[in-house]
């Protein structure tokens, strides 16, 4: 009786710890420029990865990411690996089905020369929010299938705030898992709760307290700051609504948008 015991004490404990350890978060951050190779090991005190664009992010003519992904591995980062989609206003009147094959093919074409293994998942920045219109589904269905026929795994980043939608309400997030499941998710959503909002604690956070359980990545804080969504934690951001990396001076190095993921590296791009 007493070793059977000692039996149902050690699976209970062995139980609990694997629910530790899958429940476990890392978080991570991105930005649209590069924070600089002297700021990395300061930033990889607080962060186990880092987003990583292939193409120009949204509003720049040039990618200062291009060309660090050595620098980043060799920081001891994992990555989040982004690619920059189109607006709905760029599709509309074109065959935005071609755009996305060309675009998938060009982030995979990207991502190999930056040296990123086989099987790394990229993730299509969808910027606009709410359902996906005719044009934004095809062009993300055919930008999906481009990036896995050229052997990358296809991910998409999206609002998972609800917007109207006809009689209805639903987010980019929503819409994408329902159309393109097994496709993995990365969602933004800063409204406080359930995010904390500009803080990078090192346990308790976890991408399922988005509100999408199959969500690989959670933005849970962006910068600067809306308003409407943060209104709760806005004592968490600096005066000028900006999420600055914990003990770091001030700077347009050192604001971030912050991330959680169950992987330290969720594109899978060591």
């Amino acid at each position: 009786m007493a070793r059977a015991m000692r039996w149902m004490a050690a699976l209970a404990l062995l139980g609990a710890t694997s629910a530790a350890l899958a429940q476990r978060g890392y978080v991570g951050f991105d930005k649209d420029g590069y924070p600089g190779d002297d700021l990395l090991p300061a930033l990889h005190k607080t962060f186990a990865f880092t987003g990583y664009w292939l193409s120009d992010p949204p509003g720049m003519t040039s990618n200062p990411w291009a060309g660090k992904r050595a620098v980043v591995r060799a920081a001891g980062f994992g990555f989040l690996i982004l690619f920059n989609g189109r607006l709905d206003a760029q599709l509309r009147g074109q065959n935005a089905a071609a755009l996305g094959s060309s675009d998938g093919a060009e982030a995979a074409a990207a991502a190999r020369r930056e040296g990123f293994p086989a099987g790394a998942v990229i993730f299509l920045d969808q910027e606009e929010g709410g359902a996906l219109l005719p044009e934004q589904l095809d062009y993300v269905r055919a930008w999906i299938d481009a990036v896995a026929r050229a052997g990358f795994g296809p991910g998409v980043y999206g609002s998972g705030i609800p917007v109207a939608a006809g009689a209805v309400r639903i987010s980019t997030a929503a819409d994408v898992e329902k159309r393109f499941p097994g496709v993995a998710l990365w969602v933004w959503d800063d409204r406080c709760p359930p995010a904390p909002g500009c803080v990078a604690p090192k346990s308790g956070l976890q991408p399922a307290m988005s509100g999408y359980r199959n969500a690989e990545v959670w933005q849970y804080a962006v910068t600067p700051r809306k308003p409407e969504d943060s209104a709760g934690c806005a004592a968490t951001y600096a005066p000028d609504a900006k999420c600055y990396v914990p003990g770091s001076p001030h700077s347009e190095a050192t604001y971030v948008d912050l991330d959680v993921s169950s992987s330290p590296d969720p594109s899978h791009g060591r």
